[in-house]
């Protein structure tokens, strides 16, 4: 009787630690991060740097060629249409020439002062002749009226005069057209040091500022030679500003009429746009990795006052997010508890404790968040980026409800 109970006390005694033998050899619960399904408004967007610009930026040119003077403004200074003077410009004096050059203009020059002083002297010999004619008709007058001399000689008297004065007027214009022949010469045979030397200060040209803005770039700053129509300042407005995205291709087709657009990454806080347009031709550009990508430009306007932007400029680096569907109210779960089983999206739930792998039907999906067809219900929760240790019905513990 003694020995069977001994050896009931034994029996117990071993079941106890076989059965904490087995406990201690369970393989204890995965700490994993789990969050619910939640109900929540949702957007889709298209993400992209972008840059700012000015809409319309205005090139000031040389009008003539000439020699620039240093720049009389400095980029970020105000200007006024038709008031503010941008640019002063010389214009360009006559080139060098060679002594064979040199020496036919010194003998031109001299033909020209031989020509006006033979130009002054049939001045002055039609001068005589019409002083003589003049006489000869004063004198004809009264010996015609009292019957001495014909009326024929009275008229051959006053067309002599009047031939004189005509030809005194034609020398007159010749001699003229001699002394300007020659002061062009002169100006040929004339140094150009000597030009510039006594240039006097009223002859520049002042370049007045076309739109009333900001100097955007000075591209010619320094004292220069310039040809005709070369750039010298660029000047913009800058409260008209919009901004230029480079899109992919296949995102740019999803992006609705005036879509919304958020703006940050770029120093302030985050602003908001809309789409102005597409542009209906896409163009080749190579990533910083070496790919080619098909890319097309959306323009976007802002839609908020200009003070909570105006410290934007030409040029200045942004982030976009371009709104290409939304929703107010979907049930959704965080992109991190999706895993593909086949080609069907799966996550794991948590099902009293342990991992039960879900097929679930997934609509739109952003970089946070999925939208949630079929397949879960409200407040379940999910695993968020399972680990290779989690398998299906696999025992796991909360570590961080989110």
């Amino acid at each position: 009787m003694n020995w069977n109970r001994r050896g009931l006390g034994l029996i117990a005694l071993a079941a106890v630690a076989i059965a904490g033998v087995v406990w201690l050899a369970r393989p204890s619960p995965i700490a994993v991060d789990l969050a619910p399904a939640a109900r929540s408004a949702m957007e889709v967007t298209v993400d992209d740097e972008a840059k700012t610009r000015i809409r319309h930026v205005y090139t000031v040119s040389a009008p003539l060629a000439g020699k620039v003077m240093r720049a009389p403004r400095e980029v970020g200074d105000q200007v006024t249409a038709n008031e503010t003077v941008v640019a002063v410009m010389q214009p360009s004096t006559p080139a060098f020439h060679d002594a064979r050059t040199h020496e036919e203009l010194v003998a031109n020059l001299a033909a020209a002062d031989a020509a006006i002083a033979l130009a002054e002297a049939e001045y002055r010999r039609i001068e005589a002749a019409l002083k003589y004619a003049r006489t000869e008709l004063k004198r004809a007058q009264p010996l015609a009226a009292n019957g001495t001399i014909s009326q024929e000689a009275l008229d051959k008297a006053a067309l002599n005069v009047d031939t004189n004065e005509a030809a005194l007027a034609s020398t007159t214009a010749q001699l003229q057209v001699r002394r300007n022949e020659r002061a062009s010469m002169a100006a040929r045979v004339a140094n150009p040091s000597s030009a510039v030397a006594g240039t006097a200060a009223g002859c520049c040209i002042e370049i007045q500022a076309p739109v009333t803005g900001q100097v955007l770039k000075l591209i010619q700053e320094s004292e220069a030679v310039v040809p005709a129509g070369a750039p010298l300042i660029e000047i913009g407005n800058p409260l008209d500003l919009e901004i230029v995205a480079e899109l992919l291709s296949t995102d740019a087709v999803q992006i609705p009429p005036d879509a919304p657009v958020h703006i940050d990454g770029w120093g302030g806080p985050s602003v908001e746009g809309r789409v102005k347009r597409v542009e209906p031709a896409g163009f080749l550009k190579v990533s910083a990795l070496g790919i080619e990508e098909q890319r097309v430009r959306a323009i976007v306007d802002f839609v908020g006052p200009p003070g909570a932007w105006k410290q934007l400029g030409h040029d200045y680096r942004v982030i976009v997010h371009v709104v290409i569907w939304k929703g107010g109210d979907v049930l959704t779960v965080p992109v991190g508890a999706l895993f593909r089983v086949g080609d069907d999206w799966a996550v794991f739930t948590d099902v009293r404790g342990k991992a039960r792998t879900t097929l679930v039907e997934i609509g739109h999906r952003n970089n946070r968040l999925a939208e949630v067809i079929s397949g879960l219900s409200e407040g379940t929760r999910v695993v968020l980026h399972p680990s290779d240790r989690v398998s299906d019905g696999m025992r796991i513990s909360q570590r961080n409800v989110q």
